[in-house]
Protein backbone atom coordinates (compact mmCIF):
# COMPACT_ATOMS: atom_id res chain seq x y z
CA UNK A 1 0.00 0.00 0.00
CA UNK A 2 1.39 3.18 -0.78
CA UNK A 3 0.27 6.41 1.03
CA UNK A 4 0.84 9.77 -0.79
CA UNK A 5 1.31 12.89 1.73
CA UNK A 6 0.50 16.63 0.39
CA UNK A 7 1.52 19.74 2.42
CA UNK A 8 -1.65 21.92 3.10
CA UNK A 9 -1.68 25.75 3.70
CA UNK A 10 -1.96 25.10 7.31
CA UNK A 11 2.31 23.97 8.63
CA UNK A 12 0.69 22.05 10.98
CA UNK A 13 -1.56 19.89 9.44
CA UNK A 14 0.24 17.42 6.78
CA UNK A 15 -3.00 15.34 4.26
CA UNK A 16 -2.62 11.44 4.00
CA UNK A 17 -4.34 10.03 0.95
CA UNK A 18 -4.08 6.29 1.05
CA UNK A 19 -5.40 5.50 -2.45
CA UNK A 20 -9.19 4.29 -1.46
CA UNK A 21 -12.11 5.73 0.33
CA UNK A 22 -11.67 6.52 3.76
CA UNK A 23 -15.02 8.20 5.04
CA UNK A 24 -17.99 8.84 1.80
CA UNK A 25 -20.69 11.14 2.77
CA UNK A 26 -19.82 14.07 5.35
CA UNK A 27 -16.34 14.62 6.50
CA UNK A 28 -15.71 13.78 9.98
CA UNK A 29 -13.73 16.01 12.75
CA UNK A 30 -11.51 14.93 15.90
CA UNK A 31 -10.54 17.37 17.92
CA UNK A 32 -9.47 15.02 20.98
CA UNK A 33 -8.53 11.65 21.85
CA UNK A 34 -12.23 10.89 23.27
CA UNK A 35 -13.98 12.19 20.52
CA UNK A 36 -11.74 9.74 18.13
CA UNK A 37 -13.09 7.05 20.13
CA UNK A 38 -15.90 6.85 17.55
CA UNK A 39 -12.94 5.55 15.32
CA UNK A 40 -10.67 3.10 15.40
CA UNK A 41 -8.35 5.11 12.93
CA UNK A 42 -8.47 8.40 14.76
CA UNK A 43 -8.30 6.67 17.93
CA UNK A 44 -5.17 5.14 16.63
CA UNK A 45 -3.86 8.18 15.41
CA UNK A 46 -4.75 10.07 18.83
CA UNK A 47 -2.18 7.55 20.38
CA UNK A 48 0.95 9.22 18.63
CA UNK A 49 2.86 11.92 20.51
CA UNK A 50 2.04 15.16 19.01
CA UNK A 51 -1.05 14.61 17.19
CA UNK A 52 -3.89 17.63 18.05
CA UNK A 53 -6.53 16.50 15.25
CA UNK A 54 -7.89 14.40 12.88
CA UNK A 55 -9.76 15.15 10.04
CA UNK A 56 -11.32 12.24 7.72
CA UNK A 57 -12.79 13.38 4.70
CA UNK A 58 -14.10 10.92 1.64
CA UNK A 59 -10.80 9.94 0.14
CA UNK A 60 -8.22 11.33 2.96
CA UNK A 61 -7.11 12.18 6.41
CA UNK A 62 -5.58 15.38 7.32
CA UNK A 63 -3.54 14.95 10.64
CA UNK A 64 -2.69 18.28 12.89
CA UNK A 65 0.39 18.47 15.04
CA UNK A 66 1.29 20.23 17.80
CA UNK A 67 5.40 22.20 17.40
CA UNK A 68 6.64 18.35 17.20
CA UNK A 69 8.62 18.24 14.34
CA UNK A 70 6.56 16.07 11.18
CA UNK A 71 10.20 14.03 10.50
CA UNK A 72 9.92 12.58 13.89
CA UNK A 73 6.03 11.93 13.94
CA UNK A 74 5.52 10.90 10.06
CA UNK A 75 6.68 7.76 9.93
CA UNK A 76 4.42 6.73 12.75
CA UNK A 77 1.31 8.32 11.58
CA UNK A 78 1.93 6.34 8.08
CA UNK A 79 2.55 3.13 9.73
CA UNK A 80 -1.21 3.72 11.99
CA UNK A 81 -2.67 4.46 8.87
CA UNK A 82 -1.72 1.48 6.21
CA UNK A 83 -1.89 -1.06 9.81
CA UNK A 84 -5.75 0.48 9.81
CA UNK A 85 -6.19 -0.27 6.11
CA UNK A 86 -4.55 -3.65 6.08
CA UNK A 87 -6.47 -4.55 8.87
CA UNK A 88 -10.23 -4.34 7.39
CA UNK A 89 -10.98 -2.35 10.43
CA UNK A 90 -13.79 -0.11 9.76
CA UNK A 91 -12.95 3.61 10.01
CA UNK A 92 -16.12 4.54 12.15
CA UNK A 93 -17.20 2.04 14.82
CA UNK A 94 -20.78 0.89 15.00
CA UNK A 95 -21.04 2.49 17.79
CA UNK A 96 -20.64 6.00 16.53
CA UNK A 97 -23.89 6.85 15.64
CA UNK A 98 -24.73 9.10 12.53
CA UNK A 99 -22.34 11.78 11.96
CA UNK A 100 -23.77 15.15 13.03
CA UNK A 101 -24.63 17.13 10.07
CA UNK A 102 -23.22 20.79 11.23
CA UNK A 103 -25.50 22.47 8.02
CA UNK A 104 -28.40 21.38 10.07
CA UNK A 105 -27.49 21.99 13.71
CA UNK A 106 -27.10 25.06 15.18
CA UNK A 107 -27.77 27.43 12.15
CA UNK A 108 -29.49 30.97 12.86
CA UNK A 109 -31.22 33.26 9.91
CA UNK A 110 -34.05 35.06 9.89
CA UNK A 111 -37.12 33.38 8.00
CA UNK A 112 -37.24 36.42 4.61
CA UNK A 113 -33.50 35.28 4.65
CA UNK A 114 -34.45 31.44 4.03
CA UNK A 115 -33.35 31.96 -0.50
CA UNK A 116 -29.86 34.01 0.29
CA UNK A 117 -29.18 31.51 2.57
CA UNK A 118 -29.83 28.67 0.11
CA UNK A 119 -27.90 30.18 -2.72
CA UNK A 120 -25.00 31.12 -0.32
CA UNK A 121 -25.05 26.55 0.52
CA UNK A 122 -25.07 26.15 -2.87
CA UNK A 123 -22.27 28.03 -3.75
CA UNK A 124 -20.13 26.77 -0.48
CA UNK A 125 -21.53 22.88 -1.70
CA UNK A 126 -20.69 23.31 -5.11
CA UNK A 127 -17.57 25.77 -5.40
CA UNK A 128 -15.95 26.42 -1.44
CA UNK A 129 -16.23 22.82 0.05
CA UNK A 130 -14.28 21.04 -2.94
CA UNK A 131 -11.60 23.24 -2.98
CA UNK A 132 -11.18 23.48 0.61
CA UNK A 133 -11.42 19.23 0.73
CA UNK A 134 -7.94 19.82 -1.73
CA UNK A 135 -5.92 21.69 1.45
CA UNK A 136 -7.47 19.10 3.78
CA UNK A 137 -10.44 20.59 5.45
CA UNK A 138 -14.16 21.48 5.27
CA UNK A 139 -16.04 24.36 5.76
CA UNK A 140 -19.55 24.37 7.29
CA UNK A 141 -22.51 27.28 7.17
CA UNK A 142 -23.78 28.50 10.56
CA UNK A 143 -25.39 31.00 10.06
CA UNK A 144 -26.99 34.40 7.59
CA UNK A 145 -27.47 37.75 10.00
CA UNK A 146 -27.64 41.48 8.72
CA UNK A 147 -25.35 40.71 5.80
CA UNK A 148 -22.57 38.63 7.44
CA UNK A 149 -22.47 34.68 6.36
CA UNK A 150 -20.75 33.11 9.52
CA UNK A 151 -18.61 29.89 8.57
CA UNK A 152 -16.96 26.59 10.78
CA UNK A 153 -13.96 25.90 9.40
CA UNK A 154 -12.85 22.57 10.20
CA UNK A 155 -9.38 19.74 9.34
CA UNK A 156 -6.51 21.69 7.68
CA UNK A 157 -8.65 25.01 7.95
CA UNK A 158 -9.26 25.00 11.64
CA UNK A 159 -6.35 27.40 13.03
CA UNK A 160 -4.53 27.80 9.20
CA UNK A 161 -2.29 31.06 8.98
CA UNK A 162 -4.20 31.61 6.08
CA UNK A 163 -7.62 30.98 7.04
CA UNK A 164 -8.03 34.42 7.01
CA UNK A 165 -7.11 35.25 3.81
CA UNK A 166 -8.91 31.86 2.13
CA UNK A 167 -12.64 33.68 4.06
CA UNK A 168 -11.59 37.32 2.79
CA UNK A 169 -10.22 37.34 -0.43
CA UNK A 170 -11.86 34.30 -1.79
CA UNK A 171 -14.94 33.22 0.04
CA UNK A 172 -16.20 36.62 0.60
CA UNK A 173 -15.62 37.86 -2.58
CA UNK A 174 -17.23 34.50 -4.02
CA UNK A 175 -20.49 34.91 -2.29
CA UNK A 176 -20.59 39.09 -2.19
CA UNK A 177 -20.34 38.90 -6.21
CA UNK A 178 -22.88 35.84 -6.44
CA UNK A 179 -25.51 36.82 -3.80
CA UNK A 180 -26.94 40.01 -3.53
CA UNK A 181 -27.24 41.44 0.22
CA UNK A 182 -23.63 39.67 1.53
CA UNK A 183 -21.13 42.32 2.57
CA UNK A 184 -19.10 40.20 4.93
CA UNK A 185 -18.34 36.70 6.05
CA UNK A 186 -16.74 36.02 9.73
CA UNK A 187 -15.23 32.69 11.23
CA UNK A 188 -16.95 31.35 14.45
Amino acid sequence: MFIQTEATPNPATLKFLPGRDVLPGEPRDFRTPEAAAASPLAHSLFGIGGVTGVFLGSDFISVTKDDTNWAHIKPAILGVIMDHFLSGKPVLSESAGEPVDFSEVEEFFEEEDTETVEVIKELLATRVRPAVAMDGGDIIFKGFKEGTVFLHMQGACSGCPSSTATLKSGIENLLRHFVPGVEGVQQV
